[in-house]
């Protein structure tokens, strides 16, 4: 089976980016040729071409761009033909628009993998789901349901990503405090921390807000903010530092920036918070566990999936600093609580391995392969193939 993946972006910025990479790496031996085509240039072409999988660039530039757009159609056309490609795979709705026109072009299936959740129904998802799909790939219910019930309905199998376990287990990485100290952390007291982008609804300002709280039942605590300033977004780096200098935390709250060594610094931490407004999946929710950090997390979306409350993790409202400085100080003033969910985190992200994910993925492909295509205006949810972290359905 030859497979095309047309990616939209050559460079990592976030969990989409890196979940291409695993499929890529661990679905080497499945049985598939995998052949990737980025819409434009960047690290992430030769990083595919190391693992020895077939990468080009295609540069379709901007949407407005329309004679770009349609050379690029034609280009990628040309090449799903001349490779004979069994199934053309979209990574992102917007690569849909180009990639969905190229495989009927073709005359090839075609899936997407829709690494959002769709609840404003935007009028590009709306334009991406009209454009001929076998199915439209989802990584968590919550997007499986909203984009079921998009017009015209298309299968929404589910596939949860994975996290590559070794790099986030505690017996390969530095103690917490050999961590701390070549990080340059302080060496003493409880450490909170959060990693992303900064991006205002991944909720770095609510973490923010909750330290005083914290700081004044534990003194010497402090947090860390890791992830570098969002293109999208520039001005929320200063409105986080300046948030900081008017709650007087200048010397409470490290700025870290973006760090290569994540690993590392959650190594580092006592608590990892996931702040994220309604977030899609949350695999750095995963690694923190994977590491056996006492985890608090958003209580809708993806970490609703992954965490059960009480038992493995934390769940509180989006945007609400006092129940997240609750959940911080239940912690810390139990520390016993805390040592049994950190074991039961690593436990449950255990389950959610990387090899998983590539293997449910390919099944996925092979059975759309197999099937007839289901009619646009079908809306049998029930048929819907479900794969969950665990190996096979």
């Amino acid at each position: 089976m030859k497979v095309l993946i047309n990616m939209p972006l050559a460079e990592q910025r976030g969990g989409g980016e890196m979940m291409l990479l695993d499929l890529i790496r661990q679905g080497r031996d499945l049985d598939v040729e995998w052949l990737v085509i980025f819409l434009e240039d960047g690290p992430m072409v030769e990083q595919v071409r190391a693992l020895g999988v077939d990468a080009r660039v295609v540069d379709s530039g901007r949407l407005r761009e329309i004679h770009r757009f349609i050379l690029s159609i034609i280009r990628i056309a040309a090449i799903a033909r001349r490779e004979k490609v069994d199934m053309i795979v979209n990574w992102m709705w917007i690569t849909h628009i180009l990639g969905g026109l190229s495989a009927f072009l073709t005359g090839k299936p075609a899936i997407w993998y829709q690494l959002e959740v769709p609840y404003d129904r935007s009028l590009l998802v709306r334009l991406s789901t009209l454009i001929p799909a076998r199915a439209v790939v989802t990584l968590s219910k919550d997007g499986q349901k909203a984009q079921s019930q998009i017009f015209p309905y298309r299968a929404t199998p589910l596939v949860y990503p994975g996290v590559e376990l070794n790099r986030f287990n505690p017996a390969n990485l530095p103690s917490q405090e050999e961590a701390r100290q070549k990080l340059g952390l302080p060496n003493t007291g409880i450490l909170v921390g959060i990693v992303g982008r900064l991006q205002r609804w991944k909720g770095m300002h609510v973490v923010v807000d909750a330290m005083p709280q914290v700081l004044q039942k534990y003194p010497d605590a402090h947090c860390v903010i890791v992830g570098g300033q969002h293109a999208f977004e520039p001005e929320y780096e200063d409105f986080l530092k300046d948030q900081i200098v008017a709650l007087g935390l200048q010397e409470k709250v490290i700025m870290a920036g973006l760090q290569q060594n994540v690993p590392e610094w959650v190594q580092a931490m006592d608590i990892f918070i996931h702040a994220s407004d309604r977030e899609p999946f949350g695999i750095v929710i995963i690694e923190a566990m994977a590491l056996g950090k006492a985890v608090i997390a958003g209580d809708a979306g993806g970490p609703t999936e992954i965490i059960t409350n009480n038992v493995n993790g934390l769940l509180t409202p989006y945007g609400d600093s006092d129940a997240l400085s609750h959940a911080i100080l239940r912690y810390l003033d139990d520390s016993e609580f805390a040592c049994h969910v950190g074991i039961a985190a690593r436990e449950r992200a255990l389950e959610f391995s990387t090899r998983n994910y590539a293997k449910n993925f390919v099944e996925i492909i092979n059975s759309l392969l197999q099937e007839v295509p289901r009619l646009a205006g079908s809306k049998d949810v029930a048929s819907i193939p479900y794969f969950s972290s665990k190996s096979g359905k």
